[in-house]
């Protein structure tokens, strides 16, 4: 099958066939591939040619050109259509093919058309004989070859694109055929009135077949019978050249690029929030005769990847219209499309949800184990833990516990950032809080200070930590602290702050958030803590990012701070009288005049007495007593300050100071290690007081209560918090 002979004399082709060029010199158009001193026209000159794919738009030239390769070349030519040619034909072609390369060393080209219709089979039998050079394949195609021709293919070849041809090489191809009296119309004096030839090269959209079948047709009946006597006067006018080049009925193809380029800009007008963009590219779609589905799917994708939780409604309005659209069908279904078109296009967008990416790839860099508590408790609770110490969170008050939900190796790992458009923007502060108090929930027991009352020995295991810490109102008091010392600290938007014991995070990102034009500088304790901190962290610009130091007690060596800072935010510096008096000491010189420190410190004097668990009146009394005289033992610097006592001694020339104590409760939830930790009275002063005092018959009562006691549930724990203003006096 030869695809470029004709069936008959040239004067019975087409004028399109007749008008092909025969040389590079007479192709039009198409300057970027074949121009002077282009590779390809370098190739085909010098009958180089390896194997290539032509693609492009129908009209632009691609059988042309293998026709001008084929007059060029001194290989052997062959020629198949993709969809008239099977297995057996291109057996044959490649063994002609290899018997030329094997008796006479001479290469074959072989040239398919539409060779995007070829099946994987047939493609993959042409496939081993491209790459040993048995065959030097030309393919063309319409359709984007690194979708539609197998990639094994594409590979081995140079991809060439059409172009569709501009205004100026169809004019000159039109313009070429009726002066050409050989193979055109220059036998006769053919004429153009107005604007007919731009009509006809407007409409053609690029397209020289196009154009030239439409100039054969108006030239052709525009007199009485044809051919004519030569030299005859022939005029087109513009009625004519309407009349031989209709509308088109489709303005792109559905399956080509020009399909993807349409729906790729209407989507990008939905995510611009352009409405009048958006219906033009629907109307351009619709008019072209575009899948309703289609578009339909892609706003169903566009709903969530571009507008998702800012306006979450969304997804619901598009799966309702396209409903819709099914049951009313066309013409009206068109109101349906608008209607979603429109609502996307005017709706607040966030792109959030392409956080779960973000996620994913974490998941492919690190196949971290899932967190104990999270486990299923179905199976094996008892023999190995799993599901010990998960907290429910419709037990608790807002139906929301602080928990740890991702594996350690990702903690302060964010991948949702809430935006500030439409439905994210209610919900981001109030996301961004409970992260915060998650993450300080989690890093206080990475980090606990000895200012609790009865927690005097080492910690036991991370579960018992969360148990411990989670199991309780825990939220709910870091909340109150946090608000209270920032609330008195009055900060403002250009406040450079200095967050000292900054290893729970609990006041960094208010400050923060607080102080957009200033600064904050964290110091932690520990090197891991602030790791998990500076991940948190990431997510912000470098500009925004706090700066993070680590020093052992918490407070920063002056020479290691770029500057000083109007404000010093702490919790629990500190839980002996001499401990905060050095960190009040130390952060006061970091302060310019007028600067302020405010802290919080718990106060272990002040604390619950487990005595008042106890319901038999006779023990609680006993208890009680050997409670009071275990907490008033002022030589013990946990027991010999309160809030008056504090102000006092931290009240100095330099600085002026203002304490007040605050009454705080919240439910908490001791672990049975926790009860096992107070009793002993090896390491805790309170078991060794309770055994100095106690018979051990009562001392087992009493720990048989409070088992008993927080076996049902958390307690309502009372305990004291003093908060201190120190102002720096002005110099």
């Amino acid at each position: 099958m030869d695809l470029f002979s004709g069936s008959g004399s040239e004067g019975h082709e087409p004028l399109a066939a007749r008008m092909r060029p025969r040389t590079l010199d007479e192709f039009i158009g198409q300057d970027h591939l074949i121009g002077p001193g282009r590779l390809l026209r370098r190739a085909i000159q010098a009958d180089r040619l390896s194997s290539v794919i032509f693609y492009g738009p129908p009209g632009t030239g691609k059988t042309t050109l293998a026709r001008v390769i084929a007059n060029h070349t001194k290989s052997s030519f062959i020629t198949l259509n993709a969809v008239l040619a099977g297995v057996q034909q291109i057996r044959e072609a490649i063994a002609g093919a290899d018997e030329r390369r094997r008796l006479y060393e001479k290469r074959t080209i072989l040239f398919v058309d539409e060779v995007h219709r070829w099946n994987r089979s047939q493609q993959d039998a042409l496939l081993p004989w491209v790459e040993n050079g048995t065959i030097i394949l030309i393919g063309a195609t319409t359709e984007n070859p690194f979708f539609e021709v197998n990639k094994a293919l594409v590979s081995r070849s140079r991809v060439f694109q059409l172009k569709p041809l501009t205004g100026d090489d169809l004019e000159k191809a039109a313009l070429a055929a009726v002066a050409d009296r050989e193979r055109g119309y220059g036998k006769w004096a053919v004429e153009f009135t107005e604007d007919s030839l731009a009509h006809l090269v407007e409409t053609a959209s690029g397209d020289a077949r196009s154009l030239l079948n439409a100039l054969e047709l108006a030239i052709e009946t525009s007199v009485p019978s044809w051919p004519p006597e030569p030299g005859i006067r022939i005029v087109i006018d513009r009625q004519t050249a309407e009349e031989s080049i209709q509308k088109k009925v489709v303005l792109y193809d559905r399956d080509g690029d020009y399909h993807y380029d349409v729906i790729s800009a209407f989507i990008k007008s939905l995510r611009g929030r352009d409405p009048d963009a958006a219906l033009y590219w629907l109307a351009r779609m619709m008019s072209a005769g575009e899948s309703p589905s289609f578009i339909f799917r892609r706003m169903l994708i566009s709903a969530c990847e571009d507008t998702g939780l800012a306006d979450p409604h969304a997804i619901s309005v598009v799966t309702s219209c396209a409903e819709a659209f099914d049951r009313v069908g066309l013409p009206e279904g068109q109101y349906h499309l608008a209607h979603a078109a429109l609502y996307l296009a005017t709706a607040p967008k966030s792109n959030s949800s392409l956080a779960y990416f973000d996620a994913l790839a974490a998941v492919e860099e690190e196949d971290a184990e899932v967190p104990n508590h999270l486990r299923d408790g179905n199976r094996d609770k008892e023999g190995f833990g799993h599901g010990q110490g998960y907290l429910y969170p419709h037990s608790y008050r807002e139906h929301w516990v602080p928990q740890q939900y991702l594996p350690d190796t990702l903690s302060g790992r964010i991948f949702f950032n809430p935006s500030e458009q439409g439905y994210e923007a209610s919900i981001r502060s109030d996301v961004l809080t409970r992260r915060e108090i998650q993450l300080s929930a989690l890093l206080e027991g990475r980090s606990e200070n000895p200012a609790e009352i009865l927690t005097f020995s080492p910690g036991d295991s991370r579960r018992d930590e969360w148990t411990k810490r989670l199991d309780s109102g825990k939220a709910d008091s870091l909340l109150a602290i946090r608000n209270t010392i920032t609330e008195r600290a009055g900060i403002v938007r250009h406040s450079r702050i200095l967050v000292c014991n900054a290893d729970d995070g609990l006041l960094v990102w208010t400050a923060l958030r607080k102080a957009p034009e200033g600064q904050v500088t964290a110091v932690c304790r520990a090197q891991k803590t602030c790791a998990i901190l500076e991940q948190y962290a990431s997510s912000l610009d470098d500009l925004e990012k706090p700066v993070f130091l680590v020093e052992a007690d918490g407070i920063p060596a002056p020479q290691t701070l770029p500057h000083p800072f109007e404000l010093v935010l702490s919790r629990d510096p500190g839980s002996t009288q001499e401990q905060i008096s050095r960190f009040v000491a130390a952060a006061t010189a970091f302060l310019v005049p007028g600067g302020r420190i405010v802290f919080s410190v718990r106060v272990p004097g002040l604390g619950m007495r487990l005595s008042t668990l106890v319901e038999d009146p006779a023990l609680r009394e006993r208890i009680s007593e050997a409670e009071k005289t275990f907490f008033s033992d002022t030589d013990n610097p946990l027991f010999s300050w309160d809030g008056q006592i504090l102000q006092d001694t931290l009240t100095a020339p330099e600085r002026s100071v203002h304490c007040e104590t605050i009454e705080m409760i919240e439910p908490r939830r001791p672990s049975p290690q926790d009860i096992e930790r107070w009793f002993d009275p090896e390491h805790s002063p309170y078991g060794a007081m309770l055994h100095a005092k106690l018979h051990d018959n009562d001392i087992q009562t009493f720990r048989r209560t409070l088992e008993q006691r927080f076996a049902t549930g958390p307690a309502e724990w009372q305990f004291c918090t003093v908060l201190c203003t120190v102002t720096r006096e002005q110099q």
